[in-house]
This record gives structure tokens, C-alpha cells and sequence, in this order.
């Protein structure tokens, strides 16, 4: 039971970080203004871990690498620290190559949580200050299959038809993760 309850407190710390870590890279690599509550709660709680790794880690090409490193080695630290409380024999090689999916999982749940929001939004309220955070967000995406699906209806289908891919790439992500676990 001890075990289980730090497993989940490990889990729970180390996700929380890893999320806000992967939504400042994404803000920054979509162009999504800080200059908003979500931006400045980003911000304020990630600071202080990125700063000092940017001392020594630059940027590469307009993205904001210490940031994505920062979340890939607390996501390597969090996987180690829950195999050593089970008992196992954690192996940083097969922990990184999970790390790398979990990743790229939990980039892809951000995306899903702002189309969801957005298309909420859409309904209620259109004109809310977090629209043009979630439009920066998604609109990388949702532009080529806007073109591709015409709205029916007055409906814009393509947040729909985005979700389900992005299902179908959670499923693949899924499955990749035991297997990157037997890599070593």
C-alpha cells in the first residue's frame, strides 16, 4: 500500500511538471502569447526550473529546447523513481526511450484538451479571452483539414475529425510504450 501511494504521488508531482514544461514549449513553438492567465500560471510556475538550464542550453531554431529537455529528464527521473520503489532494475535507455513516448502522449493530450475546449467554447462563448490561446494552439492542425472538410451546416467538422486522429496516434503511443520498455 506505501508503495502504491508514493507511486502515485511521484506520478501525480512529475506529470504536473511535465505538462506545464510541454505547454511552454508549445506555447512558445505555436506563437501562443504569454500575456494571458494560462500563459503568466505557465510562466510563474516554470520559471524557475528553466532559467538556469537556459544558462547552458540555447535554443535551436525558434524552439525552446532547455524546456523540452527539462520535461524529458523529469519524466526519465519520475519513471526511475517509481521502478526503484517497485523493486525493479531500473535501465536509463529503455526509461528515456519511455520518456520520449510518454512525451509525446502527453503533447497530444494537451492538443485534444484544447480542441475540446475550443469547440465548447465555440457553443457558449465565442469572445472569451482564452480563444486566441486555444486558436494558437490548434490551429496548426486544424487549418489542413479545414480545408480538406468543407462545414456542413454551419458546422465545422474538422475539430471531430482532428480528435479522432489524434485518438487513433494515442492508441499507436500506447502501444509503442511497453515496447520501448523492452529496448536494452
Amino acid at each position: 500500500m506505501l508503495a502504491q501511494i508514493t507511486i502515485f504521488l511521484i506520478d501525480t508531482v512529475v506529470t504536473f511538471f511535465v505538462f506545464l514544461l510541454l505547454a511552454r514549449f508549445h506555447f512558445q513553438w505555436l506563437r501562443v502569447p504569454f500575456h494571458n492567465p494560462a500563459g503568466e500560471f505557465v510562466l510563474a510556475t516554470t520559471s524557475w526550473l528553466v532559467m538556469p538550464v537556459r544558462r547552458f542550453i540555447p535554443g535551436l531554431a525558434g524552439l525552446d529546447i532547455p524546456t523540452l529537455l527539462l520535461a524529458w529528464g523529469i519524466q526519465i527521473l519520475g519513471t526511475w523513481a517509481q521502478i526503484e520503489v517497485i523493486g525493479g532494475e531500473p535501465r536509463l535507455i529503455p526509461i528515456a526511450v519511455v520518456a520520449l513516448v510518454d512525451l509525446a502522449r502527453f503533447s497530444v493530450y494537451i492538443l485534444m484538451a484544447a480542441v475540446l475546449v475550443q469547440a465548447v467554447l465555440s457553443w457558449l462563448h465565442s469572445y472569451t479571452p482564452f480563444a486566441p490561446v486555444l486558436d494558437a494552439l490548434t490551429r496548426l492542425f486544424l487549418r489542413p483539414l479545414r480545408r480538406l472538410i468543407p462545414p456542413l451546416g454551419g458546422f465545422d467538422l474538422s475539430p471531430l475529425v482532428l480528435l479522432v486522429i489524434l485518438q487513433v496516434v494515442i492508441i499507436v503511443l500506447v502501444y509503442l510504450r511497453p515496447v520501448a520498455a523492452r529496448l536494452g
